[in-house]
């Protein structure tokens, strides 16, 4: 089921995307070859709520994010480029019947070239970033989904210029409401260094991301955010705005969400990628 606005509703469980397996396979065994087009169509219903708990961050929904992020224009010259496969698990834990444990985890793999004069190539891991939220399993009465905990920086960059240096730990939240075919919200976060290189420039920064999406009937998502970063350090700003595009669908018995779509950065650190950018991210999903 979808998630709905009404408190009195818990949220679906990971058991929708079995449900949804299950169901697909009994159709397509049952429908001939004039009752496919009724197993196509009934999919497309069914893939709707996964679409509806995938815009949520704190869903109960094991998920895999594999995303490619494209960026141009680095550096004084604007001559450096970055290419940053990110891998971003999902993995929700039941505590009781009125909590859940979501931990987010982002681990990127990073390449990039000349992102100033003289500094050649680099490729590795970037920093890890792990985040763990306590959410209620039933919305509020009002009918706001919410989760909060705290966020990590794990200095794990095998680069000295993909990676801070830095150990980091500070507050994150999530606030979501889900109405029809609406999402909206904004996930948050703020880390401090506390240790790591003493060389190093130490971490200050707040991120927000405030987004707006519309789910349709089909399983088409179409969502509208920003990933903006306040650096309390310097006193710059790096908003890039992002437009996806998004469907689920599945390969086999693997039920997947392809995504993609442009990032323009509004406002950018020094150094940083400048105009427009891009993203394409396939979504691994896994029943429990």
């Amino acid at each position: 089921m979808a998630r709905h606005a009404k408190g009195a509703e818990t949220r679906p469980q990971t058991g929708t995307v079995r449900a949804f397996l299950d169901t697909r396979r009994k159709l397509r065994m049952v429908a001939g070859a004039r009752g496919e087009h009724v197993a196509d169509v009934l999919e497309r219903l069914l893939a709707k709520p996964l679409a509806k708990e995938l815009a949520n961050p704190v869903s109960s929904l094991v998920s895999v994010p594999l995303q490619v992020n494209v960026d141009d224009n680095i550096g004084a010259l604007d001559e450096g480029s970055r290419v940053a496969f990110v891998v971003q698990p999902v993995i929700p834990f039941s505590l009781n019947e009125d909590w859940n444990l979501i931990s987010r985890t982002i681990v990127p793999l990073i390449r990039q070239d000349d992102i100033f004069p003289g500094s050649g190539s680099q490729s590795g891991f970037g920093d890890t970033i792990q985040s763990l939220f306590f959410s209620p399993v039933k919305p509020s009465a009002r009918g706001w989904i919410w989760g909060a905990g705290p966020v990590l920086l794990l200095p794990t960059a095998t680069d000295r210029l993909i990676g801070t240096g830095k150990w980091g730990v500070g507050p994150t939240a999530v606030a979501l409401k889900q109405q029809g075919p609406w999402t909206y919200g904004i996930l948050a976060n703020h880390i401090w260094s506390f240790a790591g290189d003493a060389g190093r420039s130490d971490v200050n920064s707040t991120f927000m991301q405030p987004f707006v999406g519309y789910t349709t009937a089909s399983a088409w998502s179409f969502d509208l955010q920003t990933e903006t970063t306040y650096d309390w350090e310097s006193g710059q700003w790096n908003v890039p705005l992002v437009l996806l595009v998004s469907k689920v669908t599945s390969i086999g018995d693997q039920l997947i969400q392809v995504q993609a779509g442009p990032r323009y950065f509004a406002s950018h650190f020094d150094g940083g990628p400048e105009g427009l950018g891009f993203r394409v991210a396939v979504t691994l999903l896994f029943p429990r």
